[in-house]
């Protein structure tokens, strides 16, 4: 089903220009990255829509307690005291 459509062109140096319809309705920003899927002799274009916070937030659980980076420290020289006896 098609939801919308627009036409562009490609210039001599392979780029188009998303038109702004399309750019509102995606939310595609100036810098964002997207990704081409080739599917059936059709391309696919679409944001990549995972963001660094949204990576952060599977790493930090919040259960983690902060530490200074002086205990990162003496965590890791005692952990390399340990593997070299």
């Amino acid at each position: 089903m098609v939801r919308n459509m627009a036409l562009t062109t490609v210039t001599t140096k392979g780029q188009v220009t998303i038109p702004k319809s399309i750019r509102d309705m995606l939310n595609i920003k100036s810098g964002d990255k997207l990704e081409i899927v080739i599917q059936n002799d059709e391309a696919i274009i679409r944001p990549v829509s995972k963001s660094i916070n949204d990576v952060f937030g599977i790493l930090n659980q919040g259960t983690q307690r902060k530490v200074r980076v002086e205990e990162m420290d003496k965590a890791i020289k005692r952990r390399f005291k340990k593997i070299s006896k």
